[in-house]
Parts: structure tokens; C-alpha cells; sequence
């Protein structure tokens, strides 16, 4: 099945590479956004943004496996997984808020250390440290996708004056070599786990001196910057509330999106196990369900621009989804574990209606929240 992996991940790349060529051609392109000392402002926050993905797209590929690796049942690995999902719900919500209070260039420090202390969890196969590990884990992950785009969009727009328009080029970026990062992140990651063989504890180790790094450089490079200091927490949490059940649009919006994203909780939780039988590099197997991701975008991107409706697209998302799941019951059922990898492409590339790419870009004084929800389910590295 190894050499079925390989062979499989440089077609699928090859495919990417081709359809994300294809698919610029559909996008308009800002050329006021080349002035240079808006490049050099992006780049500052690239570099260390980009340490920060990088560092949180490593530990994807071995989780269930460093876990399995300790001894744990499958049910205690569940656990496991369910404490990082809540700790996700029930802490990033704050996030966002406590940034606009205390500052984002604090809370993205804290980021730092806090998800270093995450991977340090790994090396003990102690149940209370890695139990630790997956609650600070998500709140982490939360702070990532909230802090990071916050600070920037407010240094863009108040500080150095920007235009508005100009955040696009930014996130555009932004999606596409994140893309990138995380599939050379499972790459990466297979190396120093299994090619070097130092086990599936390598990633978080690896994962650690990036952290470092980004925090050395924002501490020295960042300045701080706030939201609305005066925000009444428990008001904004209860207006969002009201806002999500007596709002049809948003409240059906919810529902559909968590149902799809059920879906990735099963995938997210069973794909190491499924295709475990088989011994895959579980590395490359990540990677090529990155390339799958980045596929997905590109024929999104061609289609909307082909004046195809969201609506239109999210049918066939779903109408994917359920393909692949359904090809999961027969795979599984009888152990065809080829076909199990190829449901589990499918489904990855059926998730182009989640990706950041196609979110709406944050707006100063307020965090974005769940960015990207599915790199949170795909990975969920804590």
C-alpha cells in the first residue's frame, strides 16, 4: 500500500498544481496591492504566521497514532479527541473577545506557549498530561485562528492605512500557501516519524522550535494592538445567541454546516484506524488529503466563476460527501482499504465550500472567530 500512497500523492499534486494554474486565470487580480511597503508589511506578518500553521500542521498526521502507540483503546482515544473538540467550543469563544481586551500581540504570545506546552504533553504517555494536552490543545487551535488575522487586519487598516480591498490579496495568499505548508507538513512529518524512524512523538518535537521562533519574532517585531476593551462579554455571547435561533438564515446556515461537519468528526477520528491495517505513511496519507483540499479550491474557484451559485456548489459538496461515506460502509465492511482512501479523497475534496478562501475577511476590532473550521476537524492535532 506504500508504494499506492506515493504514487497516488504526485498524481494528486500534479492534478493541483494544473487546476491551481487554471484557476487564476478566473481571478481578478489587485495590482495596487504591489506597492512595497505594503509587501514588506504582508511579509512580516507571513513569516511568522506561516511558523505558527506550520508548526499546528505537523502533529495532524500522528495523533491517533502516537495515542495508540501509548496503549490506549480506541474508546479512550475517543475521549480524548471529544475533550480537544469541546475545549475548542467551549474556549473559543473567548478568544476573539480577550484578544480585543488584553491585547493580540499578548494573546499570540500566549499562543506560543501554550501550544508548546501542548506538544510537551506528548512526551508523557501519562492519560491526565495528554488529557491536558488536548484541552489546552483547543484552545490553542481557537487563539490560531482568531488572534493572528485580528492583529492583522488592524495594523493594515489603522495603522498603516491600507485599503480595505487590499485584505483579499492578503487572505488570498494566505489560503494558498497554507495549503502548501500543510501538505509539505505531512511530508515532513512521515520523514522524521517513520523514514528516520523516531516515532509519532517526532512531529510535536519538530513542531516546537517554530513556535519558538514566531514568538522570538513577534515580541521583538509586533506592536500591540486592541479591539473593543469596553465589550460586555456575557451581552456579545447572548446577542450572537439570539442572532443563531431567531434568524432563519443563520440558524439553517448552523444547522446545515453542523451536519456537514458531523461528517468530518467520523473521518477526522476514523480515517488512522481504517487504513491502519495496511501500515500507510500516515504522513503522506495526510498530504495527499492536503493536495485533495487544495483540488477542491481550485474547482470551486472555476465553477463560481462560471456564474455557478453557492447554493448550486454546497448540493454538490454534499451530494460528494455522501458518496464517499457511502463507499466508507462498503470499504470498511469488507476491508477494501484502496477504496477506503479513495472515499476519503473524495470527501476531501467535497470540502471546498469550508475553506478560509471563502470566508468573509475579518473586520477591525473583531476576531474572526472560526476561520477555518475544517482545518480544525482535518487535523486536530490537540
Amino acid at each position: 500500500m506504500e508504494a499506492f500512497i506515493y504514487g497516488s500523492f504526485t498524481l494528486l499534486a500534479l492534478i493541483a498544481l494544473a487546476l491551481h494554474f487554471l484557476s487564476l486565470k478566473t481571478k481578478s487580480q489587485i495590482t495596487a496591492a504591489n506597492n512595497p511597503q505594503f509587501k514588506r508589511f504582508q511579509f512580516s506578518f507571513f513569516l511568522v504566521y506561516f511558523m505558527a500553521l506550520f508548526s499546528d500542521w505537523l502533529q495532524g498526521p500522528y495523533v491517533y497514532k502516537l495515542y495508540e502507540h501509548y496503549g490506549y483503546a480506541s474508546n479512550q482515544i475517543a475521549l480524548l479527541y471529544v475533550v480537544g473538540f469541546a475545549s475548542s467550543v467551549i474556549f473559543g469563544t473567548t478568544t476573539g473577545p480577550l484578544a480585543d481586551r488584553f491585547g493580540r500581540k499578548k494573546m499570540a504570545l500566549c499562543f506560543c506557549v501554550m501550544y508548546s506546552f501542548c506538544c510537551l504533553t506528548k512526551l508523557s504517555s501519562s492519560f491526565f498530561w495528554l488529557f491536558m494536552g488536548r484541552v489546552f490543545g483547543g484552545i490553542s487551535t481557537s487563539m490560531l485562528f482568531s488572534t493572528f488575522e485580528s492583529w492583522y487586519v488592524y495594523e493594515h487598516t489603522e495603522t498603516h492605512d491600507f485599503p480595505s480591498e487590499w485584505l483579499s490579496v492578503t487572505f488570498s495568499k494566505a489560503t494558498f500557501w497554507n495549503g502548501v505548508l500543510a501538505i509539505n507538513a505531512g511530508v515532513f512529518s512521515n520523514i522524521f516519524a517513520e523514514t528516520l524512524e523516531f516515532g509519532p512523538v517526532a512531529p510535536f518535537m519538530l513542531a516546537i522550535p517554530f513556535l519558538a521562533m514566531a514568538g522570538l519574532i513577534i515580541s521583538q517585531t509586533w506592536r500591540e494592538n486592541f479591539g473593543n476593551q469596553a465589550i460586555d462579554l456575557r451581552k456579545s455571547c447572548m446577542e450572537g445567541l439570539r442572532s443563531i435561533l431567531f434568524k432563519d438564515s443563520i440558524l439553517f446556515l448552523g444547522v446545515v454546516q453542523s451536519l456537514f461537519e458531523a461528517n468530518m468528526y467520523i473521518f477526522v477520528f476514523q480515517w488512522t484506524p481504517v487504513l491502519g491495517p495496511g501500515h500507510p505513511p500516515l504522513g503522506m496519507v495526510f498530504a495527499s488529503f492536503m493536495v485533495c483540499i487544495m483540488i477542491g479550491s481550485s474547482i470551486y474557484s472555476m465553477l463560481f466563476s462560471k456564474k455557478y451559485t453557492a447554493e448550486q456548489l454546497l448540493l454538490v459538496a454534499v451530494g460528494m460527501a455522501i458518496v464517499a461515506m457511502s463507499l466508507c460502509i462498503y470499504s470498511t465492511s469488507g476491508n477494501h482499504l484502496y477504496l477506503s482512501f479513495l472515499a476519503f479523497l473524495i470527501l476531501e475534496v467535497s470540502c471546498w465550500d469550508v475553506l478560509p478562501s471563502h470566508r468573509v475577511p475579518a473586520v477591525p476590532g473583531h476576531s474572526r472567530g472560526s476561520e477555518s473550521r475544517h482545518h480544525e476537524l482535518v487535523q486536530s492535532p490537540n
